[in-house]
């Protein structure tokens, strides 16, 4: 039972289409210890997050034998969590309109083998923004890291009952990031760079949001006025908060290399591979995501290149 003091309510959800929660889902979760993310073996997904309205814990379920998702959340974003839950298993996304050509088979068995991946839409833009700063020139791990620390430090917990998964916390508020003290950024490995995109965006996070509904090229140049915002950044944003299904990760460590080598058999530069996704511009980020999904990764030989810059 959730506690007296906290609102919940829930919601079920008949999308006229089998969904996959947890592949259209899994791009939000920041690694296998994510504090705001919890997948259970029978496929429940819980989602702690910040809404305009307050915190909220999300929990999903797809029932495949009735066609319909279940929704339930708890604490005051409750409302506002519940009715983007459409939005946020990609209601607003448009697979039909995507054609694998028959040229690229592992394209076309990777989107065959998920007919009910999404690209989603959480509507949560500082959220995505400060996950994908501390991104920036390091590895995964060593980003995961970090999200987990700070987020489990100066986060808050999950509303919600007791008989929730422990351990989930709502990611930090604007103004939380911005009383993060400097040396508690260094032992999480965050650098200087990486810290002052998360205070540039907590400046102005009542602005991010109001990106949402303006024209995907339109998001990409606002967000890239953000000092240390670049063309990944703002592609790894877009793909979360505004479910833009053309935001390909160029300047990406691994995306064109993994993308061009799976379509073509060559490994290409961003260049390269552009010229390969150009026919599928309006989805070259489903494409990367598919592809992503299928494990389609490509040899690796040799030492280890250095990593890029990427911002």
């Amino acid at each position: 039972m959730a506690r007296a003091s906290v609102r919940s309510a829930a919601r079920t959800w008949r999308p006229g289409w089998a969904v996959d929660v947890r592949a259209t889902l899994s791009s939000l979760v920041r690694g296998g210890t994510d504090p705001c993310h919890r997948v259970q073996d029978d496929g429940t997904f819980w989602r702690a997050t910040t809404t305009p309205d307050g915190p909220v814990l999300l929990r999903l379920l797809a029932c495949p034998a009735t066609g319909e998702v279940e929704a339930e959340a708890w604490g005051p974003g409750t409302d506002w969590a519940l009715a983007g839950v459409p939005e946020l298993l990609g209601s607003a996304d448009r697979p039909e309109e995507f054609r694998p050509a028959p040229e690229h088979p592992r394209l076309v068995a990777a989107a065959r083998a998920r007919p009910g991946f999404r690209v989603p839409r959480t509507r949560a833009v500082f959220e995505a923004l400060a996950a994908a700063a501390l991104e920036q020139r390091v590895t995964g791990e060593e980003a995961h890291r970090a999200w987990r620390m700070l987020v489990s430090r100066y986060g808050q917990p999950a509303p919600g009952p007791s008989s929730v998964p422990g351990g989930l916390r709502v990611p930090p508020s604007p103004r939380d990031w911005a009383s993060i003290p400097s040396w508690v950024w260094t032992r999480a490995g965050v650098d200087e760079t990486r810290r002052r995109v998360v205070l540039a965006g907590a400046v102005v996070a009542g602005r991010l949001e109001n990106t949402l509904d303006l024209d995907p090229v339109e998001v990409a140049r606002r967000l890239r006025t953000l000092p240390g915002v670049g063309v990944w950044t703002a592609a790894e944003v877009r793909q979360r908060a505004h479910g833009d299904a053309d935001a390909f990760s160029w300047a990406d460590y691994h995306a064109a290399g993994d993308v061009s080598w799976a379509l073509t058999g060559v490994v290409m530069d961003d260049e390269g591979c552009a010229r390969v996704v150009e026919r599928y511009r309006g989805h070259r980020y489903r494409v990367q995501r598919l592809l992503e999904l299928d494990h389609a990764h490509r040899p690796r030989r040799g030492p280890r290149r250095s990593l890029p810059t990427h911002v």
